[in-house]
């Protein structure tokens, strides 16, 4: 597990608050459900809704800090306050967050394979 992708300390706090089984539970939930709001973040941005922009990257963001995916919650946290007309200007404005979502995925998997 690299440092800049998951904080351990925060992995571990939340390990010894909800219990193991329960925190795999968690991030298989969360594996399934981050690629739908990926998808949304990229919808909205092509269809031009704000709301659903911002609620998406708000979603991603909330979820990412759970886990102590710093890097992941900062990337949909600027999404967040920067709204969509800021998304919209840059081009592959989603890209660094996909990237950094995919090393999230890895390093969750491998933490809960133990």
């Amino acid at each position: 597990m690299s440092d800049a992708t998951i904080d351990a300390a925060t992995f571990a706090e939340l390990q010894e608050s909800a219990g193991a089984d329960f925190v795999k539970e968690l991030v298989q939930t969360f594996l399934e459900e981050a690629p739908a709001m990926l998808s949304e973040l990229r919808e909205s941005l092509a269809a031009g809704q704000a709301d659903a922009f911002r609620r998406a990257a708000h979603s991603l963001k909330s979820n990412s800090l759970t886990f102590g995916a710093l890097a992941l919650a900062a990337l949909a946290r600027e999404l967040e306050l920067g709204g969509l007309d800021a998304a919209a200007l840059q081009p592959n404005a989603l890209g660094p967050l996909e990237a950094e979502y995919a090393r999230v995925a890895r390093a969750l998997e491998a933490l809960c394979r133990g």
